[in-house]
């Protein structure tokens, strides 16, 4: 599969982030919100996401210790000289700067997009859509039922040059 990958410096193109760091030899190629998913610790953007009951802040260390070295958080809670080879890419809100980096990568392709709305069914007519036309295109769809604001983002990130239709719900 044929992967994008991202510059530091369009990263922060897309997201407006203030960036805090030096490493540009990084590109990015994943995103990452939870810390106990991390695959590609070398090519992984990881999105410090402030919920209810988590802050993606405080996984920041472990994610250093593990290899990451790119984070998009929307305070500076550490220094350069905590993490000396990280770039952090600083916003007012890593909900909002996911959303925009995602839409921004959806503008790179030109292909139809089938968006499904409603209260109840979208994961199941997604799937049988997709079932009817996989074999004559080449679909990115929604993994399981990503439909929420963090959702539809990582689902768009999923487009590569390979496919020619996509399916989100």
């Amino acid at each position: 599969m044929n992967i994008h990958s991202y510059s530091i410096e369009e990263l922060v193109s897309s997201t407006g982030a203030n960036r805090v760091g030096v490493n540009d030899k990084l590109t990015i190629s994943h995103l990452l919100i939870d810390s106990r998913k991390l695959v590609y610790p070398s090519a992984t953007l990881f999105v410090a996401i402030k919920g209810e009951r988590n802050d993606g802040h405080n996984f920041i260390a472990d994610l250093y210790d593990k290899g990451v070295r790119c984070f998009l958080v929307s305070v500076k809670a550490t220094t350069s000289e905590d993490f000396p080879s990280a770039n952090f890419l600083v916003v007012k809100d890593t909900m909002v700067a996911l959303q925009e980096l995602c839409s921004n990568h959806r503008n790179r392709y030109q292909l139809p997009v089938i968006a499904i709305t409603g209260s109840n069914g979208k994961t199941i007519v997604k799937e049988w859509l997709y079932e009817l036309m996989h074999e004559d295109r080449h679909i990115v769809r929604s993994p399981k039922s990503y439909n929420s604001q963090i959702g539809v983002p990582l689902s768009v990130w999923g487009i590569t040059d390979e496919h020619d239709m996509a399916i989100f719900e």
